[in-house]
């Protein structure tokens, strides 16, 4: 906290998406639905399966904790670029660029570590199934998320503690809509370039080899399942399916931003607008869509709630006039 008040920056200025009226209108009320529809999404799959006993499994009970972390991931910066969209000004203090910068390091290295505890459920489930009840108990899966949460931790802290002894005297301006590792860095008083790409690309070394060893995982259970029956084969490779379709969406635009730091392309922005609130938004549509386990169990849920068993609908006579 010394260093932080010694710092002589005491708020950043975030250039944000556009300084277009008619885009900031527009993005305003895009990102307001998508920021809406995914904590609806996701708390909707969070009741679903902490409330339906057929979920209580281990892929769904990975699959609700991958849903909170999304909630987590789409609240830390979304909100405050949709206020923004209206300020003259947009501005964020020091603290509060630095809690950016934690909380997105703590999330992105959490969910990463979460995917590949999915991946190994899914190829224990399909290539050692014998084993799976064994393997996969409760105690593994709550020490898999446990471990998830360390991890994301650690690597933030890792990161953070970099950050918060640079010094920051000069420039204030970050050429994005929230505060990130590689722009933050560059306002440095003093020259961080060989260093902070050492410290920057590990992020994108980390997400590289772990998109790597889960490409190979799913390698290994797509040829299992060719020795598997129709029937099964085609419930399985619908599940990796959509589990990998979420591995591209998360994992591509992270390796993409750091791996090459220090970029200041357009596309670094689309980038990170994609993994912060178009993958949070899109996991609940791919696996309440694709999966027709949750799916049944929405629409359970939705029946119970608008029509309660037990409760009878009034019927009418053919003349309409008379009701039982």
């Amino acid at each position: 906290m010394e260093r932080l008040n010694s710092s002589r920056v005491l708020e950043f200025v975030l250039l944000g998406l556009t300084d277009s009226p008619k885009l900031q209108i527009f993005f305003f009320v895009t990102f307001s639905i998508f920021y809406l529809v995914t904590m609806l999404g996701n708390c909707l799959i969070l009741f679903t399966v902490f409330s339906t006993s057929q979920l209580h499994s281990p892929m769904f009970f990975l699959l609700s904790n991958l849903s909170l972390i999304d909630i987590c991931l789409s609240s830390f910066a979304t909100p405050k670029m949709i206020m923004d969209f209206f300020a003259h000004h947009k501005t964020i203090s020091f603290e509060g660029c630095i809690s950016q910068i934690f909380l997105l390091h703590l999330f992105t290295g959490t969910e990463i570590v979460l995917l590949i505890s999915m991946s190994f459920d899914r190829y224990v489930a399909i290539c050692k199934p014998l084993y799976y009840s064994t393997l996969m108990s409760q105690k593994m899966c709550l020490g898999l998320v446990v471990t998830s949460w360390m991890v994301g931790f650690l690597h933030t802290m890792s990161q953070l503690i970099f950050v918060l002894y640079l010094p920051f005297c000069g420039p204030n301006v970050v050429d994005s809509f929230f505060c990130d590792l590689p722009l933050v860095i560059q306002l440095a008083c003093i020259d961080t370039y060989v260093l902070g790409i050492f410290m920057v690309s590990s992020s994108g070394v980390i997400a590289l080899i772990s998109f790597l060893l889960l490409l190979i995982s799913y390698i290994v259970v797509l040829v299992t399942i060719r020795d598997h029956s129709s029937i099964g084969a085609s419930k399985a490779l619908s599940t990796c399916t959509s589990h990998f379709i979420v591995v591209l969406m998360f994992f591509v635009p992270c390796i993409f931003i750091y791996v090459w730091p220090f970029t200041n392309f357009l596309v670094d922005k689309i980038l990170s607008v994609f993994y912060t609130i178009f993958t949070p938004f899109l996991n609940p549509l791919i696996y309440t869509l694709r999966n027709q386990e949750v799916r049944a169990a929405v629409k359970k849920k939705i029946s119970n709630h608008y029509f309660p068993v037990g409760k009878t609908t009034p019927r009418y006579t053919v003349r309409g006039l008379q009701r039982s």
